[in-house]
């Protein structure tokens, strides 16, 4: 019995002993690791993936360290997950890293496309051959085609994904284009305080576009045009509005009508517009700037003018927080008597300045700009013009002065009648290299290579050659250097220009310069080269007068047989030595874009050297808004008187002559003039012209449209007129709006001897 039990126990502990010794055999952690392998990879090379984990044969394997490595797999380009197997055999590790790569676009397939090309079609999509397979971004590829499509006139377009393709990399989009609806006409039913014209222009779904173009149907765009129905009648004061729209269709579907259908309601109209609470403000000059009168339409987007306008000019006076309530009342016969009630708070006055931001420019080159502009601790706090956003007049001031990106003036501080002024400045690109081209009626095909350094410093000489090429120096001080080569088939000039805007700290500027130019004339080219200064002083008072200087070389050269003798009595080189005192006032609501006030420079130059002689010049321009939207867009009049004349005998290149860009219109460059022997111009002796141009936004201060005409008087022949129209495009640039203007003038009076040229144009383009 004893022996019995004692041979059971052993057995027992022999069988216990034995389990543990071969469980230890199947535990990894802690064994030597006797190889690693990869699984999975298709892309990813062993290679990568061996030198991506920390794994070594013949290290002891540790399950948080393969755990680790799976991560750094799993972060890997291309990889969507990865995980490790271990086993034991012959008492080593064999690790296995397993690899589940992202599945490749192996091909892209478009079916059904016939009116546009694949190329065409696989630019939209945003996704080529070879990227990872993005299930979402292939699905949204389908809406891209589709809004193409949309966009092209085809609104019935379908376009289908065949999603079971995609497990095996295969994308496959399947298109029926249909028809290409174009808008045969549009019909406006139940309108009657405006024209079908009239309400054609709120809209864009119309039977043409600038009425040569077809248009395309599109539901989208119809249900946008009830939303502009809307908005037109509701600021004509028709706050009851509703509109629909409906289309009809050919039996091809290739052409449409539309028709929009307006229940306008009655028009609610201002029965009162009462200021309370005003204090400092002249009531009747605040009244002419608001919108909301009696008898005129009531509209919200009108009130909202108004409270901006007032919340404006009395910011402008240093009322920070001025507070601007309406209470409106809306009485029988659809009349409504509006209240503002105008809450003028406490006037600040400018406390400390202090800039940042600023790592290149200088503060000084900062703050001597604001002193300029009146913004100087003591002044009043012009929260119009530092407006806090970066839109303010003086915020765009000095971003243009100091070439930088953003500036914006925000008030701080809680002293009574006194606010600090935080100046904060994002530094821009500066200095730029530009390769550019352009093409103007009256100077062809020109190229243009400049260096242009806005905050430039001559001063901050560089200690290394690292400095000079790295930026580092010449940088801080606000002057401007500018080198710039332009060639061209009818005229190439060239220039080195240095600028400093405030000289001695002082609001004089001194302008050197070393220029020149070569221009073929019409029987004779003209070569100009040679250095110049300037000094110009500002004053408080929108005053300035200067004096420049400058030292030419005018050649003349290349004369044709039958050149005048005008121009023969000047062939060759000719020393002109010109001294210029001119005076001028620029009293314009803004610097950039006027829209009111005026402005003029009047000139004398005394020349000497091989002719002596001397010019009187005078420009006058008044700016003058006719209407502003809503939307404060502004319908601009400019009116321009120039007028000169020789003092004296000069010679034909520093006479005068009229036509093209910037003069009469509808006349060619250089097309009015007194004519020499082969009819070719010589120049007047004095010339007075005059333009009235009206400006008309087309949706934004990008596209105007133009309406002008001009007139001149010249020494001989009758007084020479134009009228004509034109398209303005301001093109956003670095430092500024850059214009294209696409002008056609015809003559209404002119010499038998002039020559016209309808159409004119000048458009430039940075690359």
């Amino acid at each position: 019995m004893r022996t019995g039990w004692l041979f059971g126990m052993i057995l027992a502990v022999w069988l216990t002993a034995e389990s543990f010794v071969q469980a230890q055999e199947d535990q990894p952690e802690g064994l030597v690791i006797g190889s690693i392998e990869t699984a999975g990879t298709v892309t990813l090379t062993r290679a990568q993936v061996l030198s991506t984990v920390r794994a070594r044969v013949g290290q002891v394997f540790r399950a948080e360290q393969a755990a680790e490595d799976v991560k750094r797999l799993a972060s890997l380009e291309g990889v969507d997950t990865a995980y490790y197997n271990a086993k034991v055999a012959d008492g080593k590790v064999v690790l296995t890293y397993v690899i589940v790569e992202k599945n490749l676009i192996r091909s892209i397939v478009l079916q059904g496309n016939k009116k546009v090309s694949d190329s065409r079609l696989l630019s939209e999509l945003g996704i080529k051959q070879g990227d990872y397979l993005d299930q979402f971004q292939v699905k949204s590829g389908a809406e891209k085609l589709k809004e193409y499509y949309r966009k092209k006139g085809y609104s019935q377009a379908k376009v289908t994904l065949d999603e079971s393709r995609l497990i095996v990399g295969q994308v496959i989009f399947t298109i029926e284009e249909g028809p290409r609806t174009k808008i045969r006409k549009v019909v406006f039913e139940g309108n009657e305080a405006f024209s079908d014209e009239q309400l054609l222009k709120a809209v864009k779904t119309r039977p043409k576009k600038f009425l040569v173009f077809p248009v395309y149907w599109d539901q989208e765009q119809m249900s946008k045009d009830e939303q502009l129905l809307l908005d037109f009648y509701r600021k004509q004061g028709y706050l009851d509005i509703k509109a629909e729209s409906s289309v009809s269709f050919s039996e091809d579907r290739k052409t449409a009508d539309v028709t929009f259908r307006v229940t306008e309601g009655p028009q609610y109209k201002v029965e009162s517009m009462v200021l309370s609470g005003y204090l400092f403000e002249d009531e009747e000059a605040l009244r002419s700037e608001l919108k909301l009168k009696p008898d005129s339409p009531f509209s919200p987007d009108r009130l909202e003018y108004d409270v901006k306008k007032i919340r404006g000019r009395y910011r402008s006076e240093g009322y920070l927080d001025v507070q601007v309530e309406t209470v409106r009342k809306e009485l029988e016969g659809h009349r409504v008597a509006v209240e503002q009630k105008i809450t003028e708070g406490p006037r600040y006055r400018v406390g400390q300045i202090t800039i940042t931001g600023n790592r290149m420019i200088k503060d000084y080159a900062i703050r001597r700009v604001l002193d300029e502009e009146g913004f100087r601790p003591g002044s009043w706090y012009d929260g119009a013009a530092a407006s806090g956003d970066g839109k303010g007049e003086l915020e765009k001031i000095v971003q243009q002065t100091t070439a930088a990106q953003s500036v914006t003036i925000v008030p701080s501080g809680t002293e009574p009648q006194r606010r600090d002024a935080l100046v904060q400045i994002a530094e821009g690109q500066t200095g730029t290299i530009m390769l550019g081209a352009g093409i103007a009626s009256d100077s062809g095909l020109i190229g243009q290579i400049s260096l242009d350094q806005r905050n430039f410093d001559i001063t901050d000489w560089p200690t290394s050659f690292s400095d000079l090429f790295t930026g580092k120096a010449f940088r801080g001080a606000g002057q401007r250097f500018r080198a710039m080569y332009s060639p061209g088939r009818r005229w190439t000039s060239y220039s080195v220009s240095f600028t400093e805007p405030y000289l001695y700290d002082q609001p004089l500027a001194l302008d050197l310069a070393y220029s020149g130019f070569t221009r073929i004339r019409e029987s004779y080219d003209e070569k100009r080269t040679g250095p110049s200064f300037g000094l110009t002083r500002r004053y408080a008072d929108d005053w300035r007068r200067g004096i420049s200087f400058r030292f030419e070389n005018v050649s003349i050269e290349n004369l044709e047989s039958d050149a005048p003798s005008e121009v023969l009595d000047v062939r060759g080189d000719n020393l002109r030595l010109g001294t210029r005192f001119w005076v001028g006032l620029d009293k314009t609501d803004s610097r950039f874009r006027p829209s009111k006030g005026y402005n003029f420079d009047a000139g004398y130059e005394q020349v000497l050297g091989d002719h002596t002689y001397g010019l009187v010049t005078a420009t006058q321009r008044w700016y003058k808004t006719l209407y502003e939207d809503l939307a404060e867009h502004k319908t601009i009049l400019e009116t321009k008187l120039f007028g000169g004349t020789v003092v004296g005998s000069s010679p034909t290149y520093d006479r005068f002559y009229g036509g093209g860009i910037g003069s009469i219109r509808g006349f060619r460059y250089r097309g009015i003039s007194p004519r020499g022997e082969n009819d070719d111009p010589i120049g007047s002796d004095w010339m007075v012209q005059g333009s009235v141009e009206a400006a008309i936004p087309l949706g934004s201060e990008t596209f105007s449209w133009l309406l002008f005409t001009d007139a001149g008087l010249f020494e001989s022949g009758p007084v020479r007129t134009s009228v004509g129209t034109g398209i303005q495009i301001l093109i956003p640039q670095i430092f500024g709006p850059v214009p294209m203007r696409f002008e056609l003038g015809a003559p209404i009076t002119k010499d038998d001897d002039d020559e016209t040229q309808a159409f004119s144009f000048s458009v430039g383009a940075l690359f």
